[in-house]
């Protein structure tokens, strides 16, 4: 046993700090029968460590309190998600970080040019970082996936199985499809939206009444994106958004060394009973919790469509960054063509007066192809790309240097 003044001088903290946490709740010392004054045992020692540790990497008290009745529960794979989460805080702030940094460098850089300097390019930069900024806090997962997991990988399948019978007969018809077709990402229960008008034999009206599923040819695209990326043995790679980890389980299979990312605590409980000996981490696109050149390939399915324009830059972005110099990327998502092709498609849901499908369409930001391709290209990859049903694609880069 040990009074406060003991404590403080042992733990190389103030007694004011360790006050602060019992007025918190955060401990909870017994007082001295004989004079009231608290006493702290070996016990309480260790707790005021465990917050103090807490506290150094920047986890705030509520966190720091859910943390420590995890380990009161003796519930180790909680906590980890805990600071697996605060981990990921700290890695937006560092990238946030290096940002300011890079702009403010291009300032320093433009200041020293020749010539009188012109105000309105520091101020497009202010802006562009300020856009960027914005863009990495404001995304939020509005279909709330920790309540699909349970269902995710039956829903991928019974969507993957009904619209294969639904008769596309070759690649070639596959891919030059010009249907129309509503799509489907928040509903809980596998079911494709319908056009209200079942009697209707427009033609227009025909493509939309064909159902769409946004797993469809699921399976297809996973194989196409595990056969280009072809890891060799121990190579490493990430998988962002994997949900319940099935293309990363593919890459496992062939012998890559497998790490796999979420926002989603309960898609990767999923993913970690699924494959127990990958490695599961809580993040997101905007800010991977990795060091610089981590991995030698970079793959996502079926999640980059639920960033916008913006955040979409970002991602590649960070996908660059914890790639090595030779690291490849493997997209599967839905995706348009070009503008053209988005044009036209938004066009036929509006003429349909199809509302679930327009809402869809604002709801996300399904990427241009060509765009994609295009700045990939720019950055100094090779890129090819296969289209597997109107909407979804499987785009590869590869780094020329």
């Amino acid at each position: 046993m040990m009074n406060i003044k003991e404590a403080a001088s042992r733990l190389g903290i103030s007694a004011r700090a360790i006050r602060f946490y019992e007025e918190k709740g955060l401990i909870l010392p017994a007082k001295q029968t004989t004079n009231g004054y608290r006493a702290y045992t070996e016990n309480d020692i260790w707790r005021l460590q465990t917050i103090a540790a807490l506290r150094e990497i920047g986890m705030s008290l509520q966190d720091i309190t859910h943390a420590l009745g995890e380990i009161d529960q003796g519930n180790q794979q909680r906590l980890e998600e805990y600071l697996e989460l605060q981990q990921a805080v700290m890695y937006a702030q560092w990238i946030e970080l290096k940002r300011m940094m890079d702009t403010t460098q291009r300032m320093i850089d433009l200041n020293r040019q020749d010539g009188p300097l012109d105000v309105s390019h520091l101020h497009d930069l202010a802006d562009s970082a300020r856009r960027l900024r914005e863009a990495r806090q404001n995304w939020h997962d509005r279909w709330n996936y920790d309540t699909q997991a349970a269902i995710h990988d039956q829903r991928v399948q019974v969507e993957s199985r009904v619209s294969t019978g639904q008769g596309q007969t070759n690649s070639e018809d596959r891919h030059r499809s010009d249907n129309v077709s509503p799509i489907n990402d928040e509903n809980l229960v596998s079911h494709p939206y319908h056009n209200a008008d079942e009697s209707t034999s427009s033609d227009s009206n025909d493509t939309l009444q064909s159902s769409f599923y946004l797993y469809h040819n699921y399976d297809e695209g996973l194989e196409q994106t595990a056969q280009w990326i072809s890891p060799a043995p121990g190579e490493k790679g990430l998988d962002i958004g994997t949900g319940t980890g099935n293309l990363a389980g593919r890459l496992l299979q062939q012998g890559a060394d497998m790490t796999a990312i979420d926002q989603s605590r309960e898609m990767l409980r999923r993913c970690r009973t699924k494959y127990p000996e990958m490695h599961v981490k809580l993040g997101n696109f905007l800010a991977l919790p990795f060091a610089d050149q981590s991995f030698d390939f970079v793959v996502s399915s079926f999640a980059f469509h639920h960033l916008s324009p913006d955040q979409q830059l970002l991602a590649l972005q960070e996908m660059q960054r914890v790639l090595t110099s030779r690291g490849r990327i493997g997209l599967t998502d839905l995706m348009f063509v070009d503008a053209a092709h988005r044009e036209a498609y938004v066009h036929e849901a509006e003429l349909s007066g199809h509302e679930e499908q327009l809402r869809a369409l604002r709801e996300r930001h399904f990427p241009l192809l060509s765009e994609l391709c295009g700045w990939l290209e720019q950055q100094g990859y090779v890129t090819k790309h296969v289209r597997h049903n109107e909407l979804l694609h499987t785009l590869l880069a590869v780094p020329l240097r």
